[in-house]
């Protein structure tokens, strides 16, 4: 049974768990190729985020319009504005009628890969599962402190479905350098290249991609799955889809104290180096390897409980399963640049 909750939220919980769970089947995990976003990704926006948008669009990601309800059939930015996820996307599936208005035709040209949502915590679970009950394949939520009952809602609608990937709450979003850039990070620093990086800290992410664009080496895929304890995207997902990518010559992984994310990216790694001929060289660093027990350090998933694995512990696993350990992330760059000869 769902606990109760604002009668908004719980009716369209309701809605997406009973209209997933009859449609197909519910592998979450197949939806991990969605986070593999380039030139050709086109993005919506949830909400308002009219700066974030400007620069989005300048730095060349094609965003293709925006929702905000009440709004539908208006324009902004030279861009439609939907009243809906639902209108952005389902309209593509629904037979040709002569009574669709002009904007129904207009969407025909839009279906987004990736919606952005950029809403307050709040209102956040609200815009993720509206993203994922219209089958959007990526949605990044920024928000930051989303109530631990949404997201255990926004949770049980991920896992009953095979269509939608959440990358955050609590993230700064993913990034392809100069191909498509969907959240709030410092793009300015970011060379396309040949590194993949996840992370779950969004600072220590920004800290590794001046490292590695300063030894001229790039990234091709940045992924930031943030520091809450449900993550829509962990460590382990994000690795998977680096393992694979045609552009990443080199992976570094970020963790931190809380949770065993970084555990089980530790068996990941053994199992890949394990399985392939010629691996990827991995860099890895743990933060927080100072940091005292019980005290949270900036948000909700960074707590270091008695039951926790402390930062070396996690470190060393990372270590045996054959990532180089670094003490920082300043040395990243020149460090992957002697494995990659």
């Amino acid at each position: 049974m769902l606990p109760r909750t604002s009668s908004p939220l719980r009716r369209i919980c309701r809605r997406a768990l009973s209209t997933s769970g009859s449609r197909r089947g519910s592998n979450y995990e197949s939806t991990i190729d969605s986070l593999r976003i380039d030139g050709s990704t086109r993005v919506i926006y949830q909400a308002k985020a009219t700066s974030n948008a400007k620069d989005t669009i300048e730095y060349g990601t094609r965003v293709v319009g925006g929702v905000s309800p009440g709004k539908g059939g208006r324009t902004h930015l030279g861009l439609p504005v939907f009243g809906s996820v639902r209108e952005v996307s389902h309209v593509f599936t629904a037979p040709t009628h002569k009574k669709l208005t002009s904007v129904y035709q207009a969407m025909k040209e839009v279906k987004p890969h990736v919606s952005a949502v950029f809403v307050p915590a709040q209102f956040a679970a609200l815009a993720i599962i509206e993203s994922i009950e219209a089958e959007v394949p990526l949605v990044v939520s920024v928000a930051e402190h989303v109530p631990v009952h949404d997201l255990m809602r926004v949770q049980e609608v991920l896992r009953t479905q095979s269509r939608s990937r959440l990358v955050g709450p609590n993230c700064p979003g993913i990034i392809a350098p100069e191909q498509c850039r969907v959240g709030i990070m410092p793009f300015r620093q970011y060379r396309r290249g040949r590194l993949g990086i996840v992370s779950k800290s969004g600072t220590l992410s920004y800290e590794a991609v001046g490292a590695t664009s300063a030894a001229g080496l790039g990234q091709s895929l940045v992924v930031v799955v943030g520091g809450d304890s449900m993550p829509g995207t962990t460590l382990v997902d994000a690795l998977k889809v680096l393992f694979g990518h045609d552009e990443t010559e080199g992976v570094i992984i970020i963790g931190e104290i809380g949770g065993e994310q970084e555990l089980r990216a530790a068996e990941v790694i053994a199992e890949y180096r394990r399985s392939t001929p010629n691996p990827k060289p991995i860099i890895a660093m743990v933060a927080g390897q100072t940091a005292p027990m019980g005290k949270i350090m900036g948000h909700a998933g960074a707590f270091l409980s008695p039951r926790d694995v402390t930062a070396a512990e996690k470190a060393d696993a990372l270590g045996k399963a054959g990532a180089i350990v670094v003490p920082h992330p300043g040395v990243m760059g020149t460090r992957m640049k002697e494995l990659l000869g």
